[in-house]
């Protein structure tokens, strides 16, 4: 976790102390925060057919609240990858309104819309509000209805994608219910303005505003009005950068229709090169593709930035880094080449120069695996030749291990850090077997030395280290007895955020895949209070606003990845629904650093620093590791390939069907899509596996609803044994083929 700033908006940081209403015999709010097991991930697992969207949605209110004077949550807009963005507050009641707060970024000329007689504004009455929501469920054209005096006000906005340096948003204005209405733009010009023809420029003849014939100019007021009705609406675009006065505008620039046209082809050309996948719940489908427009919003150029408009517009390699390698998961490899370098090339901050080099060598190493890109490789050595150097050439004499570090980015103090030195080892190991596979043999000889080297006096500091006079056994990341055991992980600051960094040490597999050490940290943060709804908590125990009761979901990854990787699906499946329920705002996928679980009020609960690109990877990696795994082995190389091992049970209920187009792998791409037929009592299986090169082991499972059970299964004339959990052993399978299971009552 990065920095922050412990800023509170007084007008809403008092959350509500009451219980909070929840379904019979599921634990209220305060039940929940006060146990030390995740109760309502448990019992979201105790449902048939295991965790749910539906479950975790009707727990708590939606996220809805900043600490910003636009209190709405604020949505990015910009064209892919643009450096320039603007900024939508979600409730529609402005375009890059003023935060009065230093954690935010002031932008562009605010401009506020007001409906009806009375110049109500939009979205001021937050129960009268729908939306906002996508065109399509996951295009960035934000839409919403608003319902004042009698009638309904539709408002619709996007970025344009040819004045992209500008930040353009066009939005129009419709009546939805009604015979007539009125709609209000007020612009807060800071200095004079010429109003000439249908355009606004400011004291120096750039042009801020356009606008179609519908609305009227008050000077004075300094408001555009228009008239609506059922058939007639009015548009308008702000550009956040202003015009120059000589630039060239074409003609259909003032074209509401044709901008609109032009914005869906941009960002539906993004999914061309992605990998596909098709769930029965379309909140899932949306949610893959928001979640990979959010992260075009983020990029900047071809950083990739944390967060935009705000304090975190900036790269931390690993929070950047995971979205970047989660797009190289859904294959988008052009995209995520060019992300690359500018990463390696992070400057770190002086206190975590250790866990930095750490993660650049892990990004590259996982890049080669998924493209077999050895070019690439040799390409960047200069860049990941600086970050060897830093893991190699400084080693403590007395213990061997890496010299002490800061804690973590938020936690000065130096420790000698089991994180550091576990994914030191990590990075190290696996770029040296990647120099091997492309041939540079002698180059990985000393850097896997160093690697061995390492991870042998890091296990020999956590046998000293490690208190077994608790059970689970406490492994800390402060080695040598400078941590101790924490009863309840969030009852103090020290403990929040040993909670955050212990997935890192998971994640490192240091220990080894399955081992009793492994096992131990994955108990640890289940028993100590660590979890809700399968998201790490927090409690930053510093007033910050949305971090006190709250969830730190980002940091969450490594431990839903280890849990797959031992193939334990169910406690995945909560942390996917319960991010999806309530890590992310409803119908626009966004995620904050953190967010606080107490509602501020009935209609919403506080986040921090809305959106992060971390916030993103971890849903797209987490989806498809539920459908795709290609771990690498205990020695660095990717040897088994495992398909649909963690999809919810509900997925393949009869008539349903699971989809997946070209999902990038460490063997090459493979194409699944498999179809429910149980009232016939079978499932057929359509796969095409990898052809760039074979795993030593191809499974495919089944994963059926409750009272359902895989009988039989057989490809052309073979036979192929299948497993209590519905799994088949599919290595010896070329090409494309068809699988018929048989499937009957359990």
């Amino acid at each position: 976790m990065q920095l922050m700033t412990a800023v509170i908006l007084a007008a809403t940081a008092t959350a509500t102390a009451t219980a909070i209403a929840a379904p019979p015999e599921v634990a209220t709010l305060d039940q929940a925060l006060a146990a030390k097991k995740d109760l309502w991930g448990l019992a979201a697992m105790q449902q048939s057919n295991g965790a749910s969207y539906e479950f975790f949605a009707d727990l708590l209110p939606p996220l809805r609240y900043v600490n910003a004077q636009f209190r709405f949550y604020p949505i990015v807009l910009c064209a892919p990858g643009s450096v320039n963005k603007a900024r939508l507050v979600s409730n529609g009641s402005a375009i890059n309104a003023r935060a009065d707060l230093n954690t935010w970024k002031e932008i562009g000329v605010p401009v506020s819309f007001f409906v009806g007689g009375q110049q109500a504004p939009f979205g001021g009455e937050i129960s009268s509000l729908d939306g906002p929501r996508y065109e399509r469920g996951y295009l960035p054209i934000v839409q919403m209805d608003y319902h004042s005096d009698g009638k309904t006000y539709r408002e619709e906005t996007f970025a344009g994608i040819e004045l992209g340096d500008h930040a353009v948003l066009y939005t129009r204005f419709g009546l939805r219910d009604g015979e007539s209405g009125i709609v209000a733009a007020r612009i807060a010009l800071s200095g004079a303005a010429h109003f000439l023809g249908n355009t606004i420029c400011d004291g120096q003849g750039r042009t801020l505003i356009w606008f179609d014939q519908a609305w009227q100019w008050n000077p004075a007021q300094q408001t555009l009005t228009a008239p609506l009705s059922a058939r007639r609406g009015a548009a308008l675009a702000i550009a956040t950068v202003p015009l120059q006065a000589s630039a060239h505008l074409a003609p259909d620039a003032f074209d509401y229709e044709a901008q609109k046209r032009k914005c869906v082809d941009k960002w539906e050309s993004i999914f061309s090169g992605a990998m596909r996948v098709e769930t029965p719940e379309p909140v899932v489908n949306a949610a893959w593709k928001s979640t990979i427009v959010g992260s075009f919003l983020l990029l900047r150029g071809e950083e990739m930035n944390y967060s935009a408009e705000n304090a975190y517009e900036v790269m931390f390699e690993d929070e950047s880094g995971i979205d970047v390698r989660a797009l190289l998961l859904w294959g988008l490899t052009n995209w995520g080449r060019r992300m690359i370098p500018p990463l390696l090339d992070y400057a770190s901050f002086p206190g975590t120069k250790f866990h930095d080099a750490d993660f650049k060598l892990q990004l590259l190493a996982h890049y080669y695996w998924l493209t077999r890109d050895a070019r690439f490789v040799r390409e960047q050595k200069p860049r990941w030749s600086r970050c060897v150097a830093i893991l190699t050439r400084e080693r403590d004499a007395a213990t061997g291990l890496l010299p002490r570090e800061q804690y973590c980015g938020d936690q000065l103090e130096k420790v000698f850090s089991l994180n550091a030195n576990a994914n030191a080892w990590r990075g190290l190991r696996d770029l040296a077997v990647v120099l091997r596979q492309i041939g540079d043999g002698e180059e990985a000889g000393p850097i896997s030395e160093s690697a061995d080297a390492l991870r042998k006096a890091t296990l020999a500091a956590v046998d000293k280290s490690e208190r077994r006079d608790v059970q689970p056994p406490f492994i800390p990341v402060a080695l040598f007895g400078e941590e101790k055991p924490f009863d309840a992980l969030t009852a103090t600051r020290g403990g929040t955020y040993y909670n955050l960094l212990l997935p890192y040490v998971i994640g490192s597999g240091v220990f080894g895949n399955g081992s009793e050490r492994e096992t131990s940290m994955l108990r640890y943060l289940e028993e100590h209070g660590g979890l809700c709804m399968g998201m790490l908590r927090i409690h930053q125990h510093s007033g910050l606003f949305a971090n006190e009761d709250g969830i730190d979901d980002l940091y969450t990854l490594r431990y839903d990845d280890a849990l797959l990787r031992r193939d334990e699906p169910e406690r995945a499946i909560v942390s996917f629904y319960g991010k999806l329920a309530q890590g992310m705002t409803r119908d626009t996928f966004l995620s904050a650093e953190g967010t606080g679980l107490r509602p501020l009020d009935g209609f919403g609960r506080p986040m921090y620093l809305p959106p992060t690109c971390s916030g993103d990877g971890l849903f797209l990696w987490l989806l498809r590791s539920m459908l795709v795994q290609d771990y690498v082995d205990n020695t660095g190389k990717p040897e088994t390939l495992r398909l649909l091992f963690a999809t919810p049970r509900r997925w393949l209920e009869n008539g349903r069907q699971i989809k997946i187009e070209h999902a990038p792998t460490a063997f090459g791409e493979v194409s699944v899509c498999v179809k429910s037929r149980l009232k016939k009592g079978e499932v057929l299986a359509e796969i095409e596996v990898p052809s760039r090169s074979r795993p030593e082991k191809m499974l495919l499972r089944i994963r059926l609803p409750e009272g359902w059970k895989i009988i039989s299964a057989k490809t052309g004339s073979l036979v192929l044994t299948v497993d209590e959990k519905g799994t088949v052993d599919i290595s010896a399978l070329r090409g494309k083929n068809t699988i018929r299971f048989n499937a009957g009552k359990s």
